[in-house]
This record gives structure tokens, C-alpha cells and sequence, in this order.
């Protein structure tokens, strides 16, 4: 693990260090997960945390909650998110930080435009030197409530660091890491500090979660790292229990279970957009243009747009063309292509009377861009 290597971080805190045993906020462990983060911040790292907890915070907001139904946990995610998010901001306030909320479901992840919003908004957030914290919306996902859940944010976390190219993912939870069986019924188990690979093997060692107010497991963090590792994204597991561990990881120290990215991070993200690519879409642009972008790590601007060729809408993933007619390019545009047509050759500034409305100067900000 080499931690030198790591400018941007996902960090996941499940239920159970969140909350205690009753249901309150463990205010002890969210200070502590805060003074941990606030150091990583002043170290240049930027950091994104998915936190769990509103549910259960939500129990000890209201009384005689011992209701089970879907419709009242949805009650209690209402009341237990203010809450857990005020405590935060509270905290890392103190620290001279802010914060910003983010709740989110699976289908957000599904539909293109609510993507390219996510990750703009998130990537934004982050310049702004804020720290988003993100959890899954319990209030309106009434199919995760059943069952279908992100297990308690842990695939979650590992779909927020592939959309924001996030470097490490930290699972935090109870226990150590993943061992060669549950700790927690074999005495003779033993951590696994190195998993190359995630195959049937390390997956048998997976099981259910013993915990009774968190949703997840070792088997839903496995499925996590296995979908953050593919999207070239190294995954720690490890017991939030632990003191000082975010640093401990970050100084190089082996606490949990280390799972390497299976591919470089760029390319991963490459090899996604050419495979969603659609044939129909295609910008060409002038020389200036493409100067600014492959000399200049710029954002496709509509001045420097040439012709559009095809039917695509915003959010799509698309050709970017340059004057001798070659591909050198792909990203998601932020504008449909008959928007596209109006504004190409033309200032942002009149984006409003061309459109009537207006998503930013940016046609394809750099962030969703790709070069090939």
C-alpha cells in the first residue's frame, strides 16, 4: 500500500461506530473520525465520507420507536439525518471545515444525467475545499428499505469513488478486516492482510452481519472492493474500533485488508466511456480548441466548436473530433446535440437568450473527459 500515492479518499463509517447500542450517536467515535479526517485535510488530501446512522439516530430522536414497518424507518431516516448531519457539521465546524450533504439512491447511479449531476456537484464540493458527507437516501429508496439495499453504504461508498476517480477507498466498520472465517464464532481465525484478487475463494470467507442495526456484512464489503478495485480504486477494510487508524493507514502501517486496484484509474474510466460510447454522437472542433484540451488540460468550450454530427442528449457519452477529421477524444456532454448546434461558435454569455437556460460554460468539463 503505498500511501504516498493517495490525494483524494473515500472513507465509509457504518452503523455500528456511528451509533451505540441504544441507538444513540456515538459522539465519541464521530469526534474522533473527525479530528482524523480534519488532519487528513490539512495534509492536502481531499476526502469524501460516506457515513451511515441516520436510520438509527432517527431511534433515539423519537421515543417508543420499535416499530419495524418500511414506511416508519422512513420516518426515522428523516429525523436521524438531520441529526447526523448536524453533529458533523457541528464538529468539523470547530475544525475551521464545512460541510455538505449528499443523499442518494442505486437509480441515481442509473440514469446518465442524474450521474453527470452527482459527479459534477461532488467534484465541485471538493474544489470548494467542503466535505461532502453522503448517505443513502432512506426517505424516497422504499425498495432498498425492503431489502435491496447498498449494505449499510458499503457499495455506496465504492460507486461514489469510482464516479469521483477517488484514489482509496476506507471501509470502516467493527471488525479488523476480513479473516479466513468470522472472528467473531472461530477463535483460531486469522486476518488476511493482502487480497490480489477476489475470487470464489475470498468470497467463501464472506458472511452475513451479526450486527443488528447496520444492513451489511463482510460478504457486501467484499462485493464493495470488488467493484471499487475494478474501477481502479485501492480498498482498505478495517475496524474503525482502532485508534488513529485513517492515519496509521495513511503512514503506511498494515491495519485491515489491503486490496489492490485490479487497473489504473484512468484507464478504467476510459475503458468505460469508449464502451458506453454511441456511435451517433460526434463534436468536431477547431485547432484552438484542441490545443486547450490536449495541451492544455481544458474543458471543451462551445467557441471553439466546429459541427455536430449525430443525436445524442445531455448526459451522453460522446466523439470528440479534431480539425484533421481523427478521434482523439471521448466525454459525457453536458448539453443535448441540438443545444449543441445553437451555441457551437458562440460565447457562454449568450447561452440564456440562445437556450433559455444554461448548465455552464463547459460543452464537456474536463473532469468527464477522457483522451485516447
Amino acid at each position: 500500500m503505498n500511501s504516498n500515492n493517495y490525494k483524494r479518499i473515500v472513507i465509509k463509517a457504518g452503523t455500528a461506530l456511528i451509533t451505540d447500542k441504544s441507538g444513540t450517536l456515538n459522539l465519541g467515535f464521530m469526534e474522533n473520525l473527525v479530528e482524523e479526517i480534519s488532519a487528513l485535510k490539512n495534509e492536502g488530501i481531499e476526502v469524501i465520507l460516506v457515513s451511515s446512522g441516520a436510520v438509527a439516530a432517527g431511534r433515539a430522536v423519537i421515543r417508543n420507536s420499535d416499530q419495524k414497518n418500511v414506511p416508519f424507518r422512513q420516518v426515522l431516516a428523516a429525523a436521524g439525518q438531520g441529526r447526523l448531519i448536524h453533529v458533523y457539521g457541528e464538529f468539523f465546524s470547530s475544525r475551521d471545515l464545512s460541510v455538505a450533504q449528499a443523499l442518494l439512491t442505486r437509480s441515481d447511479f442509473s440514469v446518465r444525467e442524474k450521474y453527470l449531476n452527482i459527479r459534477n456537484t461532488l467534484l465541485s464540493l471538493i474544489d470548494l475545499n467542503l466535505i461532502p458527507i453522503i448517505n443513502e437516501n432512506d426517505v424516497v429508496a422504499v425498495d432498498e428499505l425492503h431489502g435491496e439495499t447498498f449494505g449499510d453504504n458499503d457499495t455506496l461508498s465504492a460507486m461514489v469513488a469510482n464516479l469521483i476517480d477517488a484514489d482509496l477507498l476506507i471501509m470502516l466498520g467493527v471488525v479488523g478486516g476480513l479473516y479466513t472465517s468470522d472472528p467473531n464464532l472461530d477463535s483460531s481465525a486469522v486476518l488476511v492482510e493482502n487480497v490480489a484478487s477476489i475470487d470464489e475463494n475470498i468470497e467463501a470467507m464472506g458472511g452475513e452481519s451479526l450486527d443488528t442495526q447496520g444492513r451489511g456484512g463482510m460478504i457486501t464489503k467484499l462485493s464493495a472492493a470488488k467493484l471499487a478495485t475494478k474501477s481502479g480504486v485501492d480498498t482498505v477494510i478495517a475496524s474503525g474500533l482502532q485508534e488513529n487508524i485513517l492515519s496509521k493507514l495513511l503512514s503506511g502501517s498494515k491495519c485491515g485488508t489491503f486490496f489492490p486496484a485490479d487497473v489504473n484509474k484512468i484507464e478504467s474510466r476510459k475503458r468505460w466511456m469508449i464502451s458506453a460510447l454511441s456511435n451517433s454522437g460526434q463534436i468536431t472542433i477547431d485547432e484552438g480548441a484542441l490545443v486547450a484540451i490536449q495541451e492544455k488540460s481544458g474543458s471543451l468550450l462551445s467557441v471553439g466548436i466546429k459541427n455536430v454530427t449525430g443525436s445524442f442528449n445531455r448526459g451522453d457519452i460522446v466523439s470528440i473530433v479534431g480539425p484533421n477529421l481523427v478521434s482523439f477524444a471521448v466525454g459525457i456532454t453536458d448539453y443535448d446535440s441540438g443545444d449543441i448546434i445553437k451555441i457551437m461558435g458562440k460565447r457562454s454569455e449568450k447561452f440564456d437568450e440562445l437556450l433559455g437556460y444554461n448548465y455552464g460554460e463547459e460543452v464537456i468539463h474536463r473532469n468527464n473527459m477522457v483522451l485516447i
